[in-house]
């Protein structure tokens, strides 16, 4: 057999890589009493895709994870992605003002509509960059920061959380933007003068 002289992983990661998800030997058991190790990824934001920061990370969790599966524990590396709100709104309506649209004419279900849809062509570039890149997560198990299961654990925390400390602040939880009108946690309010004018406290009440 000739072995070739230069390594061109094109040819060959990509078949391994999606073998490895095909068959499964990423997938945590739901059996009880073995020893586990789960860890849940960062969620990057849906509207972008890896860089180096991400590939830091990811590397040093991959590392881990497959450590912990050659130990012969039960080994759980759950991915998702982060809706990313403010963010994937700007990217819609910008698309929108590609056509000649605008959100507030269209109204609120068509225009989340849109964003549904933008979503499912352009929400999963970092899941194919992670396949590619052979990132041992269990893909059954993914999950997004809406789906209706985690969105409805948020809220039962939050009510939870007052019911348990009704004396928490209800007010000044964050910021509203009057451009597009949403809200944003205060901790990413503007240090700057112009602050009161791009935003203003909302209530929770």
């Amino acid at each position: 057999m000739q072995i070739d002289k230069v390594y061109e992983p094109q040819r060959f990661e990509p078949h391994w890589a999606q073998w490895w998800i095909d068959s499964g030997i990423f997938r945590a058991s739901s059996k009880a009493g073995e020893s586990v190790f789960s860890l849940v990824i960062p969620p990057p934001n849906v509207t972008g895709s890896l860089h180096i920061g991400h590939m830091l990370e990811h590397t040093e969790i991959d590392v881990t994870v497959r450590w912990h599966r050659m130990r012969g524990d039960n080994t759980l590396w759950l991915p998702g992605c982060d809706h990313a709100g403010i963010a994937t709104q700007m990217v819609v309506e910008r698309k929108l003002a590609e056509e000649g649209l605008d959100r507030r004419t269209m109204g609120r279900e068509k225009f989340e509509q849109r964003v549904w849809e933008w979503k499912a062509q352009y929400g999963d570039t970092i899941k194919r960059q992670m396949i590619r890149l052979g990132a041992s997560c269990d893909w059954s198990r993914e999950r997004f920061t809406l789906d209706d299961g985690l969105s409805r654990a948020v809220r039962e925390v939050f009510r939870a959380a007052l019911r348990k400390r009704p004396h928490l602040p209800r007010r000044v939880h964050g910021q509203l933007v009057p451009r597009c009108l949403t809200a944003i946690s205060r901790i990413w309010r503007w240090p700057t003068p112009t602050s009161r004018a791009t935003c203003g406290t909302y209530a929770t009440r």
